[in-house]
């Protein structure tokens, strides 16, 4: 079969015409070369003239019909295969029947189709409908006169050398939402399921569809991380749909709070505690059981570092950051003349 026009499309073998335009209409949109005006470019020319080569072949009932039945070699040389080895009289003779004998292959242009389907679309107001809006300019681009949202214009251009602003197909400005994560989720990882809605060209008009976005939160992400989902924002005649992005954002946590790689943690103990020690017990974001011991007597504002116990590094989730212990001494509202006259004892001998 050679190439395989239906996957670069990406339809099925029983594709309509209009789903054969949609499939196209979308495609063209993506691999257009003027969206893609600088290392993208040579890789974009060829996708876009391939989407236009298998768009002109299947959407021709008769290039297709020979496609299909001998395929992409047999189209373009207007020879049919010889039968397959073994095969009667009966089958060589239905094998080697062409269905049009003077077909000869005629490509085209792949900017002529661009302009067909992209250009005569139904225009804005003012205009006639017949569609003659459309067409190349003077300086070789091709012109569509459209509606736009509230603040846009008409008059985008498509096709041609130019880029972004002067000619080429405009992106719409990126969409950023805030995608809000326990910090138990950002120690662990999680994946999130977001349903975002949409508006999308369906053939000449528009639809809206709902689709549902799996996030995978790595281990030790932070506030401010970025997860973009390129060109699923609304999209418009002329425009390259938005990248909609995800930034990372901390829900406040009961006991811990993040610094860096660091969870810091606020202790309050005795001041007997601060003398005497005491056992400091934690649950951890995975929900461990972490004993702290206080074998020092811990004057206010102390800070117990422990190794490790902090949050993963992203970059290599196997190692972690510290936990602190910040830890502050509560004293007693009053002492009465007895315990003060025993402290006096007590601490005055061993000064």
């Amino acid at each position: 079969m050679g190439v395989d026009y239906y996957n670069i499309l990406k339809v099925n073998r029983n594709a309509s015409d209009e789903d054969l335009k949609k499939a196209y209409r979308r495609l063209a949109m993506i691999w257009h070369p003027d969206k893609n005006p600088t290392s993208n470019k040579q890789e974009a020319e060829a996708k876009f003239k391939s989407i236009s080569e298998a768009y002109d072949v299947l959407s021709d009932p008769q290039k297709r019909q020979i496609y299909d039945l001998y395929g992409e070699e047999a189209l373009k040389s207007g020879q049919v295969p010889p039968p397959p080895r073994g095969a009667g009289p009966y089958s060589y003779r239905a094998h080697q029947q062409h269905p049009n004998p003077s077909f000869r292959f005629n490509p085209r242009d792949a900017d002529d189709i661009y302009a067909e389907l992209f250009g005569n679309e139904s225009v804005g107001a003012g205009s006639t409908g017949s569609g003659r809006n459309a067409g190349r300019d003077s300086n070789g681009y091709y012109f569509r006169s459209t509606t736009m949202g509230a603040g846009g214009s008409g008059g985008e251009f498509s096709g041609g050398a130019g880029t972004s602003g002067s000619g080429g197909l405009r992106k719409a400005p990126a969409v950023e939402r805030s995608l809000m994560c326990s910090l138990e989720e950002l120690y662990k990882g999680a994946k999130k399921k977001m349903r975002i809605s949409r508006i999308t060209m369906d053939g000449p008009g528009f639809r809206t569809v709902e689709e549902i976005l799996t996030i995978d939160i790595k281990p030790g992400w932070k506030k401010g991380t970025k997860i973009t989902f390129p060109e699923k924002g609304n999209e418009e005649n002329g425009i390259i749909p938005a990248d909609l992005i995800f930034v990372i954002d901390e829900k406040p946590h009961s006991d811990y709070k993040r610094d860096g790689n660091d969870l810091i943690v606020n202790v309050e103990i005795t001041l007997l505690e601060a003398l005497t020690g005491k056992t400091l017990e934690f649950t951890t974001l995975d929900g461990r059981n972490l004993m702290v011991p206080l074998t020092e007597i811990v004057k206010p504002g102390y800070e117990l570092v422990v190794p490790h116990e902090g949050m993963p590094i992203s970059k290599d989730p196997r190692k972690k950051g510290n936990l602190r212990v910040r830890i502050d001494v509560k004293y007693p509202p009053r002492l009465s003349e007895t315990q003060k006259n025993e402290l006096k004892r007590v601490l005055g001998s061993s000064s």
